[in-house]
């Protein structure tokens, strides 16, 4: 109990409120809802034989069958309205379709789980180094594509058995039905309605997994990674222009300097100059003075 208690304490059960963590518990829900219509499924029709001779008739043939659907090892008992009665079976096996539908959805149910698990208490390891959400997306594509074919062998293999298990085919087997004389009549037909469930419940799966393959890639590095791409680029560029304009500040401020000590230097010429026209006009009528 302990070992409970510490794991509860530290799970994380936000991330159920997560479309990732919620997607996930919806993929086990489902998943269990396919397997369960599916494999837990047993029918039965029931067929009346009325022979000329009613001390011959059969008025209540009851033919069962289960999952999964290998009918041709269904066997049952008809009279031939000739004083004998003649064992005959079902035509076809299905038991593929459905057994690979029923094992895509049980596997499903175990990493949807095991996933739900992970993601609430193994959130750190799930995403160090970044093997975790890769491991999960591979894992969601195929299953999103397992469930697409899955699903779809089993809608053509439940159509099959439909025909198979029509009351008015099963007729068509007996001897005594082919006689003019003999009535044959059909009383209840299979009800196939977890088995059409199960067929929806199957592309509802494919839809979850195929959906949920978006936010399973957000996880990945492959996602982050593409989001970085162009800010790194942006800084790349922002940072070469800005050695650019430093080089031509640069060079800039290297051309002003000889052209401002150029004309500092000309400036200086000019009030030397301005001096010493000053200094001649002010010796010349010194000079005139001094004469006078």
């Amino acid at each position: 109990m302990d070992i409970v208690n510490q794991l509860v304490a530290s799970g994380s059960f936000r991330t159920v409120k997560e479309p990732l963590g919620f997607l996930r518990l919806m993929e086990w829900l489902f998943a269990i809802f396919a397997f369960a219509t599916c494999g837990g499924y047993s029918g039965e029709l029931r067929l009346s034989v009325d022979c000329s001779n009613r001390t011959q008739s059969d008025l209540n043939i009851a033919i069962a069958f289960a999952y999964p659907f290998r009918l041709h090892q269904v066997n049952f008992n008809v009279p031939t309205c000739e004083g004998k009665r003649e064992t005959l079976s079902l035509i076809g096996d299905f038991s593929s379709s459905a057994e690979f539908f029923v094992t895509i959805a049980v596997f499903a149910f175990l990493y949807s789980l095991a996933a739900t698990v992970v993601y609430i208490f193994f959130q750190n390891k799930y995403r160090e180094n970044n093997r975790g959400p890769l491991i999960d997306f591979i894992v969601t594509v195929i299953f999103s594509f397992m469930w697409l074919v899955s699903s779809s062998a089993w809608a053509k293999g439940l159509s099959d058995v439909k025909v198979a298990t029509d009351p008015d085919e099963v007729l068509l087997l007996m001897s005594a039905c082919k006689q003019q004389n003999n009535k044959c009549m059909p009383l209840h037909s299979p009800v196939m309605s977890s088995l059409n469930t199960s067929v929806v419940f199957g592309f509802l799966n494919f839809i979850l997994w195929a959906g949920n393959i978006w936010f399973v890639f957000k996880e990945t590095g492959w996602h982050s990674s593409g989001q970085r791409y162009p800010t790194e680029s942006m800084e790349k560029q922002s940072s070469s222009y800005n050695q650019t304009y430093s080089q031509q500040g640069n060079y800039n401020q290297d051309t002003y300097g000889p052209a401002g000590g150029y004309n500092q230097q000309g400036g200086l010429g000019q009030q030397a100059n301005y001096g010493q026209m000053g200094g001649y006009n002010q010796g010349g009528p010194t000079s005139f003075a001094n004469q006078i």
